[in-house]
């Protein structure tokens, strides 16, 4: 049995598809070169060690060692945890400047409780409940000076803590 002639010729055509697909793999492939490595590399961390301040809602507002491998949970704890008022929706981190001098956070008078109060140089327990019971009884502060009038604070307590408050609009 003979083959047609058409069918020689779909045979040719096909042959000749594959030497082309052989023919074209063999260039690509020679002419392939795979690229150099890619080399990631990640500079040191920084070393951090000194002090932190934390404040706002925790329990115990305040400076507190830092080291490198402490984690925002550990901070917390080291401040004695968060308090219930607390927005855990914003954190707020303020790195200074070499030389740049820190500016304390002021506690408003008008709005502090007591325990807060209590981290004051020279307002024990007694004193802040004062400060809170005089708030009550008066009315919001309206300037910083109005702490002298609380009973048991006294020009020499109002000068260690002066720096340290504020009376908010």
């Amino acid at each position: 049995m003979t083959a047609s002639k058409p069918n020689k010729y779909w045979m040719l055509v096909i042959i000749l598809l594959i030497v082309i697909i052989a023919a074209g793999s063999v260039i690509v492939r020679s002419r392939y070169c795979p690229s150099q490595p890619i080399d990631i590399s990640i500079p040191p961390s920084q070393e951090l060690e000194g002090e932190i301040y934390i404040g706002g809602a925790v329990t115990n507002p305040g400076f507190y060692s830092l080291k490198t491998e402490d984690s925002i949970g550990d901070i917390i704890q080291a401040a004695g945890g968060i308090g219930s008022s607390a927005d855990f929706h914003q954190l707020k981190l303020y790195i200074p400047c070499i030389g740049e001098e820190y500016q304390l956070q002021k506690i408003d008078i008008n709005r502090a409780e007591v325990w807060l109060l209590q981290a004051l140089s020279g307002i024990g327990e007694i004193r802040a409940q004062a400060i809170v019971d005089y708030r009550r009884q008066n009315g919001p502060f309206h300037n910083i000076n109005e702490l002298i009038k609380v009973e048991g604070i006294g020009v020499t307590t109002y000068e260690h803590v002066k720096h340290l408050i504020t009376v908010a609009d």
